[in-house]
């Protein structure tokens, strides 16, 4: 029997009582797992529900909603599942705090956000783990949702619970809580994988069956199982449709679309666990990253595409495919972002090309300081060429920069050195100032050693050293006009502890996550008292995981990196030499001819078409002004031309009403601006945008709306070059908005060059209110008083935004201008009087 959850129906407005609460309430635009069987059985609030043969799945990522909504994986888990007809794959994220408690104290599960299903009543829930201090919300989200923390503790009424990612490269510590831990890449085998495993739940098998064909798989290491490959994706070049759904109806952390174009990195730092656990280098064709692009822009409504991989400025043609998406999307206002441009292969040139919509920062990831250094990691950052860089940069507009340092990382000293890292970071960046006569933002790391790379075995800084450290650092760089960020000793020793430890590092995090530490990442939710006494209690063994030459307790997992590469690196940093990047030349890491993949080095796709190819395939160069609407009539071509070169330029201004009720309710006035933004995107429909970079679409809404009140009868208006009919503009959008945003109407007005282009805010009357069955009319200098009164209705007096819940905006209302009274008036009368037809 399966419980759903409908958190607005069975919470309502006890959700405004905790921070962000759209966090929590799902009706995204693009929502999938509904589209199954599950559908039916929304609404049915803690009713028990017959299950039915569908494989019921949940991608869960343990961290807050806007961070784990930007992440990769969970997206590609999300997409690929629900595109199959018998998985249903839903998504649930970390609890804050907060609505832990509130959970809580109305014993409801956590539950997933597209059907509402919990958590308890899955037949598999997956975890995604991106970092190692994702095991505290692992355990928040099992708790929560009434599922025993511990594996042994479960019965055939429980899910699955596997996990992957390239935390669980050691899976030791999570194991007494996760059943099964799929090691690698999704693509390479676990979707294949799932299919067979509804095909189990189609036939009547339950969880014990599950279990047993997932563990005899050969990328699935369970406890007591031996030599398990990592999955590695062979055809990652041949792409797949783009992780697009859904779309988030907040902002989050990574907010904008990511169209992976590489996978894995050529370059070997010997620090990176990401560059060595995501080997070999893979990268998809330039006509893939193009369909992918155009499908983030079509059907998500982004604006900001990030190019997304660990070292983008590798990825063979990278000028030429920026060239293409530029030329391509130029009169959409897209941008595009390229993450992880090494400092040694920089073009100010590229930076230049991605900044045509909005304007890119400059990072430089360092690590550390000296020359001998940077060979020792593997990296050439040398001091010169970064001054070099820099002049340029000044030249072209950039003022400051940003700077990654790391503290703590195994460099011997080759008897040259004059100081300690500390001093070399300090000496590094006053030289640079001095010479460029710029002010920089800094941010310093503490090195965590981590599994499956040449460092995995070294020292960890102690917490004293790395205070000490750090402190020195910023007492000398801030003065000089420079901002440092450093990491918090205390969290880089935890992170290290169940990076290195084995399933006793697990039980800490369990005692931590029992003495009420939640969100270890965060530094407003860890409990540092806490974990100051396990870690004081626990010294010993802690010690034993973080000295240098601890044993290793992942033996049984294989990242198809040889163990003989691994002690070649390591001794080439000890004689601070460098390994060639391999797109370059092979360096026999032993990833290319593991086992039976024989996959071939650096993946490239079909390399055949040249950007102009592409341009002239997709028919989309435009001769002149008239080409970009060629199906309008030629005197709104001639309003549209002659616009461009007009400073107070005719428009066609759209003005429409939309209703806000359900989910919508708990979007906050920022959202709905992005909502509105995004869906205009998908829909086509041409909107005019504001000059300058980081163009916005011109939009106004004639007021704010209280975060929990829901709305009738919004008012809002949008201004277009073109004219297009109210009605397609209403059948357009409403098409691509989320759940409880609808356009009621909308109508057209003409309005000349020149003339006076009244705002919305500028008519404002005031607004209409249902609530206890009467209408109140409230005008606009009042309405703040009016709600507050709604805040104080107990008889206690107590202060309680919950009682917002119960209002309804039935009405947006505008001055009466026709009949010069104080009276309100409709604002589609009003703007019929000032821009008859």
């Amino acid at each position: 029997m399966t419980r759903f959850i409908d958190p607005v129906a069975e919470l309502g407005g006890l959700l405004l009582d905790v921070e962000k609460p759209a966090r929590y309430t799902g009706g995204e635009f693009g929502i999938l797992a509904r589209e199954t069987s599950l559908q039916k059985a929304r609404g049915t609030s803690l009713q028990n529900v017959k299950k039915d043969a569908c494989f019921r799945t949940l991608i869960a990522f343990p961290d807050l909603y806007e961070i784990g909504m930007g992440n990769q994986a969970l997206r590609i888990i999300y997409n690929t599942l629900n595109r199959r007809h018998d998985i249903s794959c839903d998504r649930a994220f970390a609890p804050a705090p907060d609505f832990e408690k509130l959970l809580r104290e109305k014993n409801i599960p956590l539950y997933g956000l597209d059907t509402g299903i919990s958590l308890a009543s899955l037949d598999l829930l997956m975890f995604t783990l991106g970092y190692e201090l994702g095991l505290n919300g692992l355990l928040t989200m099992l708790d929560v949702s009434k599922i025993p923390l511990h594996c042994e503790d479960r019965d055939q009424n429980h899910p699955v619970v596997i996990a992957g990612g390239p935390a669980i490269s050691n899976p030791l510590p999570y194991s007494p809580f996760v059943d099964a831990f799929w090691i690698g890449e999704a693509e390479a085998g676990f979707f294949d994988l799932a299919s067979e495993l509804a095909l189990l739940i189609k036939s009547g098998e339950g969880r014990a069956a599950l279990l047993k064909k997932i563990s005899s798989h050969p990328n699935v290491w369970v406890k007591g199982k031996e030599n398990v490959k990592r999955a590695i994706a062979t055809n990652f070049s041949s792409g797949s449709e783009a992780a697009v759904f859904p779309v988030p109806s907040m902002k989050i952390v990574q907010n904008h679309g990511t169209v992976e174009i590489m996978r894995g990195c050529p370059n070997g730092c010997r620090f990176c666990h990401a560059g060595f656990w995501y080997r070999p280098m893979r990268q998809k064709s330039s006509n893939i990253i193009l369909e992918q692009t155009r499908t983030m822009v079509t059907r998500g409504g982004w604006r900001e595409i990030s190019l997304s991989s660990l070292s983008s400025g590798d990825y063979s043609g990278v000028n030429n495919l920026v060239e293409m998406l530029n030329q391509i999307f130029k009169g959409r206002h897209i941008s595009f972002q390229l993450p992880s441009l090494r400092v040694s292969g920089f073009s100010l040139e590229l930076l230049e090309k991605i900044s045509v919509t909005r304007k890119s920062g400059l990072t430089f990831a360092v690590e550390t300081a000296r020359d001998a250094w940077q060979m020792a990691i593997n990296k050439e950052v040398t001091r010169d060429s970064t001054v070099e860089i820099l002049f340029e940069a000044k030249k072209r507009g950039w003022k400051t920069a940003k700077f990654y340092f790391m503290i703590g990382l195994p460099l011997e000293s080759d008897g040259s050195a004059s100081c300690a890292e500390e001093e070399e970071i300090v000496n590094f960046i006053t030289d640079i100032g001095r010479r460029t006569r710029m002010h920089f933002n800094i941010n310093v790391g503490i090195f965590v050693p981590k599994p499956h790379t040449p460092y995995q075995c070294a020292a960890q800084l102690d917490s004293n050293t790395a205070v000490e450290k750090l402190n020195f650092i910023r007492a000398k760089l801030k003065p000089l006009g420079h901002k440092v960020s450093t990491a918090d000793p205390l969290t880089s020793r935890i992170e290290g502890l169940v990076s290195r430890g084995d399933e006793s590092a697990g039980l800490l995090f369990e005692q931590a996550f029992l003495g009420g530490s939640r969100l270890d990442a965060w530094s407003e939710y860890i409990n540092m008292d806490i974990w100051r006494q396990l870690l004081e209690e626990n010294k010993n063994m802690i010690d034993g995981f973080l000295s240098p030459g601890a044993s290793i307790p992942w033996q049984a997992i294989d990242s198809c990196v040889s163990d003989r590469y691994l002690r070649g690196e390591l001794e080439k940093s000890d004689n601070c030499k460098r390994t060639d990047p391999c797109n370059e030349k092979c360096t026999s890491c032993g990833v290319c001819t593991c086992g039976e993949l024989r996959i071939i080095r650096n993946q490239t796709g079909s390399k055949k078409e040249t950007a102009s190819d592409a341009l002239i395939r997709n028919s989309i160069v435009r001769k002149d002004d008239h080409n970009e609407f060629p199906d309008l009539p030629v005197n709104q071509k001639n309003i549209y031309v002659n616009n461009k070169h007009s400073s107070d330029p005719a428009i066609y201004r759209v003005l429409f009403c939309f209703s806000k009720t359900g989910s919508a309710v708990f979007h906050g006035h920022l959202s709905l601006i992005e909502i509105f933004s995004m869906a205009f995107t998908r829909a086509d429909v041409p909107v005019k945008y504001t000059l300058g970079f980081n163009p916005l679409a011109k939009i106004e809404f004639a007021s704010s709306l209280a975060t929990g009140i829901s709305s009738k009868a919004e008012i809002a208006c949008a201004d277009f070059d073109t004219c297009i009919t109210g009605e397609s503009f209403v059948h357009n959008l409403n098409e691509n908005l989320p759940e409880g945003i609808h356009i009621e109407k909308a109508d057209v007005f003409f309005i000349p060059g020149g003339s006076k282009k009244h705002s919305l805010a500028s008519l404002l009357w005031g607004f209409s209110y249902a609530a206890n069955e009467k209408v109140d009319y409230v005008r606009a200098n009042e309405d703040k008083i009016y709600k507050e009164k709604r805040f104080f209705t107990t008889p206690e007096k107590q202060y309680s935004k919950a009682n917002l819940f119960s209002l309804m905006r039935t009405g947006v209302l505008a001055k009466n201008l026709a009949a010069d009274t104080e009276e309100w008036a409709s604002y589609f009368d009003i703007y019929r009087f000032l821009y008859p037809k």
